[in-house]
């Protein structure tokens, strides 16, 4: 079906709901969203795999990247959209997370033909997988250009506020490691899972830290997220492996993570496996402080990592602002305000004009 980009920010939402687009599937929606952006004239268009690029080119003083992610993950009962114009609601898979600021992403480029600013709009895949795959990675290591910005806004859901920086996280593998034996002579061996159960204590037992970062307060988790051992039936386990997320505040670097889970878990085998560092808020920022005032409420931390971290790596200041409770991302009964959706279009045109 073809995009109608004055549909309305709610109903265009719908629209994109309606294209299924899971993780690594994404040609569909990718094709639509370039098709419809090829008719709005002060826009150049770039594809790279399935990440559409939209941007203007008038010779303003500053230029801003708008990006938001195509992809959701899998369905669970919720593929198809629906409106609930009693309640102002429209459910349906990537609802929230993150096809409702996709849409204002639409619609604020077919709005905006003269902007204040240079406008660099990112429609980007497999952002719902691991960071390999990520499409605004593939990006800025082969296309760094594309994101050379002066500030970037994140379309992230965030309740139609700012959220500001984001969490880092981190993955590792702490084990224990026994000898088998028949359970019927069970002496003869050491069962690892059995070992494993101070490792699980130090996490029922751990407090988590809630710093203050530049005005916002950040919870930190560390959470075990996977358990596995066992050979059979009747063999006493030789192996154990906890699986443990830790999501840190992003006053630590991903070194300072490390040693931090590392000194939790003191006396065991580590490994990591995954780590991405987190971002500062930036909130002091002057490129920010118009966004900051048109939304007009206090800004928030962002508990949970996003790819505002990607920008702040590139030293380029970042904020999430979108459609969407955060909470519902995922979910089966996943869903967005329509009135969030409408606010953010309107602070985002507003705010480019």
């Amino acid at each position: 079906m073809a995009l109608d980009l004055d549909a309305g920010a709610a109903g265009l939402a719908a629209q994109l709901v309606d294209l299924p687009s899971v993780s690594f599937h994404e040609a569909l929606i990718a094709d639509e969203v370039q098709a419809a952006l090829a008719g709005l004239p002060h826009l150049t268009i770039r594809r790279v795999r399935n990440c559409v690029v939209a941007s203007t080119s008038l010779g303003r003083d500053s230029r801003v990247v708008l990006a938001g992610h195509l992809d959701t993950v899998p369905a669970a009962g919720n593929q198809a959209a629906r409106i609930d114009a009693e309640s102002g609601v429209l459910h349906g898979l990537g609802s929230c997370d993150m096809k409702g600021g996709v849409a204002v992403m639409l619609r604020v480029l077919a709005a905006v033909r003269q902007p204040g600013r240079d406008v660099t709009a990112v429609f980007y895949d497999c952002e719902e997988v691991a960071s390999e795959h990520n499409g605004l990675g593939l990006l800025a290591r082969e296309h760094p250009e594309v994101l050379a910005c002066d500030m970037a806004v994140l379309l992230e859901p965030s309740n139609a506020g700012i959220e500001a920086g984001c969490q880092g996280t981190l993955r590792a593998v702490v084990r224990t490691r026994g000898r088998r034996a028949h359970t019927a002579r069970a002496w003869r061996g050491e069962n690892a899972i059995h070992a494993a159960a101070p490792i699980l204590a130090r996490l029922a037992d751990y407090q988590p830290r809630t710093p203050l970062v530049e005005g916002l307060r950040f919870h930190e988790g560390l959470q075990a997220v996977g358990v596995s051992g066992g050979v059979a039936g009747n063999v006493v386990p030789d192996e154990c492996a906890v699986t443990v997320n830790y999501r840190f505040a992003p006053d630590r670097g991903e070194q300072q993570a490390q040693e931090h889970v590392r000194e939790v878990f003191a006396g065991f085998e580590v490994e990591f496996t995954d780590c991405a560092a987190g971002a500062l808020p930036g909130l002091a920022q002057p490129a920010l402080a118009d966004l900051l005032a048109r939304v007009g409420t206090p800004p928030q931390p962002k508990l949970g990592w996003t790819d505002v971290a990607r920008f702040a790596a590139l030293g380029v200041p970042a904020l999430n602002f979108g459609p969407g409770d955060p909470s519902l991302a995922h979910a089966p009964d996943e869903h967005v305000l329509v009135e969030q959706v409408e606010r953010c279009e309107r602070v985002l045109t507003a705010w480019l004009s």
